[in-house]
């Protein structure tokens, strides 16, 4: 199978190289795309070096690529699609660019997977990080009995604004240390020693573009146009995994028992929950893991059909890449052809 990577040099495309190796992906060949200051950079994939392409307006560089996996951003997503799919490959595209076009699925594989084989336009869209690890924590709740109302508080670490976050993150600790002014300008503030409780920018009813996008993701993948849900997203002075502190209201009561057992049987989840051993998921120990993580189930106290729960996920990974590639992995699993011209 022939592979590409659009924005290969980028802290997702370099994920993209990990995670396709470490699922045994199976590639004869590999293609790496990203921009002009990228382009001639090397890297070595399964002993191989590979040296990356400018991405062009040329279709034929896409020429009998199966599937091209792109996580260049929304812009260059919306302006270089028609090239990367002209010759029937397939883009599944890690940006915001397509997410809520009527046309282009949105897909997690344990949530929706059969719906990345309605491709119209060629393109499957890998939803926002922190709406791919909540839903899959929500569908084996969902399937005991319809979720009516989602409250989500989400703790959204820096490695989600990427890795020049991740470094700013660092030198502010390094100069807070060394008595100097931090460096701020991946954020709206200093974030080491701090929480902001604002991602993206805001809209008119109060709610950030990264809630808002919780808000309409979430609908579209669960297939539940009057679910409602209610985000409030923070970032916080972690380096990586984003955490969620969520309350669901089902239509129906739905007992701890049985919500424990269909999210300890659910695929892609971790149920890391023993309360009186303090064990329960933190960002420290779920970085750079597949899963998503799930602990503190309880009742809600004020609704007999209220659970509250709290999530850990690695959000380039599960978040991101990995994501992607499952989308691919289910593809294949399930009898997907590739349309690609040869």
């Amino acid at each position: 199978m022939k592979i590409a990577i659009v924005g290969a040099s980028g802290a997702v495309g370099q994920e993209f190289l990990r995670t396709l190796d470490q699922q045994n992906f199976p590639i004869d060949e590999l293609l790496l795309f990203g921009s002009s200051r990228s382009a001639g950079r090397t890297y070595t994939y399964r002993g191989k070096e590979i040296i990356v392409k400018e991405l062009t307006r040329n279709a034929d560089d896409f020429k009998g690529v199966d599937i091209a996996f792109a996580s260049a951003g929304a812009g260059t997503s919306r302006e270089y699609a028609d090239v990367i799919t002209a010759n029937g490959t397939l883009m599944i595209d890690n940006s915001s660019a397509f997410r809520m076009d009527a046309d282009v699925p949105l897909v997690v594989p344990e949530v929706n997977g059969m719906d990345a084989f309605d491709t119209p336009r060629n393109i499957i869209a890998n939803p926002n990080c922190t709406t791919i690890q909540m839903v899959v924590a929500l569908k084996p709740i969902n399937d005991i009995s319809p979720i009516r109302r989602v409250h989500v508080s989400t703790y959204q670490a820096a490695s989600g604004a990427g890795a020049s976050a991740m470094a700013e993150l660092l030198e502010q600790h390094a100069q807070l240390t060394r008595g100097e002014e931090p460096t701020v300008e991946k954020f709206a503030y200093q974030l080491a020693y701090n929480v902001i409780p604002q991602i993206d920018v805001f809209t008119d009813n109060g709610y950030t573009k990264e809630e808002m996008k919780m808000y309409h993701e979430t609908k579209k993948i669960m297939h539940a146009p009057s679910l409602e849900v209610s985000a409030t997203c923070v970032r916080v002075p972690v380096m990586r995994a984003h955490s969620e502190a969520i309350w669901v209201e089902t239509e129906q009561p739905v007992s701890l028992e049985d919500a424990r057992q269909a999210l300890e049987k659910a695929e892609g989840i971790v149920m890391l929950d023993d309360p009186a051993n303090k064990q329960y998921p933190m960002p420290l120990d779920i970085a750079d893991k597949d899963p998503v993580y799930v602990g503190r189930l309880r009742k809600d106290l004020t609704c007999d059909r209220g659970l509250s729960f709290w999530i850990v996920g690695d959000q380039i990974k599960k978040g991101a890449a990995l994501n992607a590639v499952q989308i691919a992995q289910y593809l294949i699993a399930n009898g997907w052809k590739s349309k690609a011209v040869r």
